[in-house]
């Protein structure tokens, strides 16, 4: 991964609020317009309330105007690799296109491949 990327990431880390697990969570959501949306997981003590951080970025990228992504990356600084969830993968699924990459790493390891192998079937009307 570019190190300016990994900085940034690391940087917006910093903002997840997680007081509960401790466990910090940012993604990185790349739009076809070429504009870049950041989200932290934000927990709550109910925890059904709870952000994650993908849809934090996609529901900020949408509510800007954004239709069309590429891709996105999701970081965490703990040794658990930041795995999308499966509401997560959900909510991408309707705007993540053919070609859309899924990356998740944290300082040790790095896995990207292409969206339907994370979510090969999806709920659609």
């Amino acid at each position: 991964m570019d190190k300016k990327i990994l900085d940034t990431l690391k940087t917006y880390a910093k903002n997840s609020y997680s007081p509960y697990s401790k466990y910090k969570v940012v993604a990185m959501l790349f739009c076809g317009s070429g504009d870049v949306y950041m989200g932290v997981n934000v927990e709550n003590a109910s925890y059904s309330v709870t952000m994650c951080a993908e849809r934090s970025a996609l529901f900020s990228a949408v509510s800007n105007g954004e239709r069309k992504f590429e891709g996105i990356i999701i970081y965490s600084p703990s040794k658990v690799m930041p795995y999308p969830c499966g509401a997560c993968l959900q909510a991408l699924s309707e705007f993540a296109g053919r070609d859309f990459m899924v990356t998740v790493a944290n300082d040790r390891e790095e896995i990207s491949a292409n969206f339907k192998e994370f979510f090969p079937r999806s709920f659609k009307l």
